[in-house]
């Protein structure tokens, strides 16, 4: 038995059907062959039926590339700013070190993943699902 004869996830089809909505925002699709694919994302019953809906369509990787880029940027925005209030503290007498208490603070939401922080999902639609 092959991979793409296993049976569909409820994951699998709302993976498959972002990846159709994000290649109709970029144009790919029209909107009609957009409602058709994803009318067939969500009945598909094995992964199979899944990878056909998009083999005519370029690879978008995994979703987690443009979070990863997301994420790549607040973390140069926080390190910059660590950065800065290290060089004031330093600069002013390098006494208590204050910068702990802002540092600390942001960083724990900028360099902890979302899904441990129990957010939800953001999607690119701008939709909710279920």
């Amino acid at each position: 038995m092959s991979e793409l004869d296993l049976r569909a996830s409820d994951r699998d089809r709302d993976r498959a059907v972002d990846e159709l909505r994000a290649h109709g925002a970029e144009g790919r699709l029209t909107v009609e062959e957009l409602e058709e694919r994803v009318q067939r994302a969500l009945a598909a019953r094995t992964l199979g039926e899944l990878a056909e809906l998009t083999r005519d369509l370029p690879d978008h990787g995994s979703p987690a590339r443009p979070a990863r880029r997301r994420r790549s940027g607040e973390l140069r925005v926080f390190l910059g700013v660590a950065v800065l209030l290290i060089a004031i503290w330093a600069l002013t007498g390098a006494g208590y070190f204050w910068p702990v208490w802002p540092l600390v603070g942001w960083g724990f939401f900028a360099l902890t993943p979302y899904k441990a922080l129990g957010f939800p999902a953001c999607h690119p639609s701008g939709s909710s699902r279920r």
